[in-house]
């Protein structure tokens, strides 16, 4: 066979691989691998256990390969079937993630948006800065996801969000991303109320440096803006517990583990866990923009687009 037939013929094999696979198929391959048993599998999908065997027999020629190991006490996969069951849970996972959303069409909400944002907007202004969008739209879904600042980027980047919230001072790294003004907050640092910083108002991080730290994760931007912060001192930052959430942190400042840098509106509001102050940071890498996120904002669906004006309404 020539290469140019050569050629042909693996285009046409591409076009009929995804004609012949199908869903059926791919649910009864899963619930053989689950039960280990073409028979029980069968009953189960509520398919005559031959034509079972006929789907697997097909799926395998379609594949070219052995998918299973066939002996009197059932079946067991083969390498090549260990792979295949990677990828149809993956593939079942997204039809019911697509039959969830489009049912909820059927069921009358009218839009659907993807976030991601940090923790610090998703602590201190979104649940009512959300809460008053749904009220004036209950037909629209939103999914917000909690990540990093800069996994918020990537997700915007790579489009796995329509829109992102995040802190604006890690934005040297958007690749073109476009970006609008949605909060300011202002990092203060959290001591027990008989600490020796305690009688402070206000104070210059590099004397937070010389006691130990309750933090967040490493790549998170209040950590990666005190770990620049204590370098450009010349110093570093004694981390000695990191956590996920700033209401933990605030109990491990409670119990003298730690000081710790957070916002002082997230403080403010998680504060009910005992006698803790916050100190005003005079640094000016404390007052911190909060920012909306998109690849392009006019390119966003219609109903993103509409909580992007309601957000921007709501920034002071």
């Amino acid at each position: 066979m020539t290469g140019k037939r050569k050629r042909v013929a693996m285009s046409l094999t591409d076009r009929s691989f995804a004609r012949r696979i199908d869903v059926t198929t791919l649910q009864l391959f899963v619930a053989v691998c689950e039960l280990g048993s073409i028979g029980r599998a069968a009953e189960r999908e509520a398919i005559a256990p031959s034509a079972a065997s006929k789907r697997l027999s097909d799926l395998e020629a379609v594949l070219e390969t052995q998918l299973l190991y066939r002996h009197t006490r059932g079946v067991d996969l083969t390498p090549a079937g260990e792979s295949l069951l990677h990828h149809a849970r993956a593939v079942l996972a997204s039809f019911q993630r697509m039959q969830g959303d489009l049912s909820e069409y059927a069921g009358g909400v009218r839009g659907h948006v993807r976030m991601h944002a940090n923790i610090s907007a998703i602590v201190q202004f979104l649940p009512e800065d959300l809460g008053a969008f749904v009220a004036a739209h209950p037909q629209v879904k939103i999914d917000l996801e909690e990540h990093l600042s800069l996994e918020v980027l990537r997700a915007v980047r790579e489009g796995m969000t329509d829109l992102g919230i995040c802190n604006a001072d890690v934005l040297a790294s958007s690749h073109g991303l476009q970006m609008r003004p949605y909060r300011q907050d202002e990092l203060v640092l959290v001591v027990p109320c008989d600490h020796a910083l305690a009688g402070r108002k206000s104070l210059g991080f590099e004397e937070a440096l010389a006691f130990d730290h309750v933090g967040l994760h490493s790549n998170s931007s209040i950590q990666l803006a005190m770990s620049r912060a204590a370098a450009a001192l010349g110093g570093a930052v004694r981390l000695r517990i990191q956590v996920t959430g700033l209401d933990a942190m605030c109990r491990m400042i409670l119990n003298r583990l730690g000081i710790g840098v957070m916002p002082r509106r997230a403080f403010e509001l998680v504060q009910g866990v005992g006698p803790l102050i916050a100190l005003a940071l005079s640094d000016p890498w404390a007052a911190r923009r909060i920012s909306l996120v998109a690849r392009d904002f006019a390119a966003l669906p219609p109903t993103a687009r509409l909580l992007v004006d309601h957000l921007e309404e709501r920034s002071p």
